[in-house]
């Protein structure tokens, strides 16, 4: 190719809308690392609880699962870029609310369950539209891989600083002005969305049944092997790490012997780690081979899992979440891709809404399951145990790569992508 290797690197933000939203992006995102680590750590330090820790999390995420099949069927019938200026003004406010709360001294625990699942509701629809827009902000096709793994660089990038950021503005001032400056982020966003230009699209009629629509997708996600396969592969995988994200103040307070600090540099390196990943699934030029990634960066986050739950030694634990970090996000993004490519146009919304309910869905009850646990068993035995579970997803998933090359053949054919045998 004749592009200079940071040109073919960030190749999708030629195009003006995706370059829009990357910037609004880069800026939110920040805000929402800050708001995530700030909660964790109130919840602990209002309760001294894991089981709290994993309620909360619980809350924030059972709307996804719940109600993010149903927003599926409404982003295909929507308008995507008025859903996500909506969902944004909503998620703004819920961050203000928590601030207003915080700062005045007037929080409690149940305020933080309650406006968890409030937010938990406005992502049900928000992750759907916006999974599904990605596409309508790219108008070459063959650039899509690059702007999911720049989506991923921009997050895992606001993973690095926003709870780095939130460990020292926590120690200096509180956790309330994590939750004001995460609300004043989301005006970034806001405002590039509304500076897009968004070609009219023709309105498709909608003569079916909701409930028609909804089975239809179903049985389309269930029955075409290949999407069937990496949606099993995500659920499991986001469930078992929910064990770390949620015990994650446990083992900074508790096992680390650190503060907030402590913590924000345990999620800056997971974040590092992904963001390592980000770059090298964005520098790829083609979605082959994307199967046996996703295998291997399973068994890379499963290990990682392990060899942290037996960690007491603040530089192994950073190491290990460096590896947990890029096995997780490497995961997720190769199986968004590979989604995004097959998946046909009509049922696009849908699909990624069971996407959705794989990646965040199931974090709820990974987030219930971590935090009973470990209050039976303790937060080290919780975590190695979800590692183990991780390495053995793993090798199923490597197991059924062969079917899904058979099946994704005739389609990979058809894009151009291949002209034998494609690898998934």
């Amino acid at each position: 190719m004749g592009q200079s290797g940071l040109r073919f690197l960030l190749r999708a933000l030629r195009h003006r809308n995706y370059r829009l939203f990357f910037g609004g992006q880069a800026v939110s995102l920040i805000g929402t690392w800050m708001q995530q680590i700030a909660m964790g750590w109130l919840a602990y330090r209002l309760t001294n609880s894991p089981f709290i820790l994993g309620i909360v999390g619980f809350s924030a995420n059972i709307p996804v699962f719940l109600f993010t099949a149903v927003a599926g069927v409404y982003s295909d019938r929507w308008n995507r870029h008025r859903v996500l200026l909506a969902t944004q003004t909503l998620a703004m406010i819920q961050a203000l609310t928590l601030a207003l709360l915080t700062l005045t001294g007037l929080i409690h625990v149940w305020h933080l369950v309650v406006l968890s699942a409030c937010l938990g509701l406005i992502n049900a629809l928000d992750i759907p539209a916006r999974q599904s827009f990605v596409v309508e902000m790219i108008e070459e096709r063959g650039d899509l891989g690059n702007a999911i793994a720049l989506n991923s660089l921009i997050f895992n990038g606001a993973r690095l600083l926003g709870p780095t950021v939130a460990g020292f503005i926590i120690v200096l001032f509180s956790e309330g002005v994590c939750f004001l400056m995460n609300g004043i982020s989301f005006i970034a966003i806001i405002v590039m969305l509304l500076a897009m230009r968004i070609p009219p699209k023709e309105k498709a009629k909608h003569a079916a049944r909701f409930l028609h629509v909804l089975k239809e997708g179903y049985a389309y996600a269930s029955g075409f092997v290949p999407i069937r396969y990496i949606l099993l592969q995500l659920a499991l995988i986001s469930f078992m790490s929910m064990s770390y994200i949620v015990l994650l103040p446990v083992f900074a307070r508790d096992i680390l012997q650190g503060g907030p600090q402590t913590m924000g540099f345990l999620m800056a390196a997971s974040g590092l780690g992904a963001i390592a990943g980000s770059i090298y699934l964005a520098s790829r030029g083609t979605v082959l081979g994307l199967g046996r990634v996703i295998a291997a960066a399973s068994a890379l986050l499963g290990f990682g899992m392990i060899f942290f739950s037996q960690s007491g030694v603040l530089a192994l634990s950073l190491c290990m979440m460096f590896l947990m970090g890029g096995g997780i996000m490497v995961q997720i993004v190769s199986g968004n891709t590979l989604l995004q490519t097959i998946v046909d146009d009509d049922k696009r919304g849908r699909v990624m809404s069971f996407f959705s309910m794989a990646v965040m869905g199931m974090g709820p009850f990974g987030s219930l399951f971590a935090g009973v646990l470990a209050s039976r068993i303790g937060a080290p035995a919780t975590l190695f145990l979800c590692g183990l579970l991780c390495v053995l997803g793993a090798f199923f998933f490597a197991r059924r790569l062969p079917e899904m090359r058979r099946v994704t053949r005739p389609i990979y054919v058809r894009m151009g992508i291949l002209s034998e045998t494609p690898e998934p």
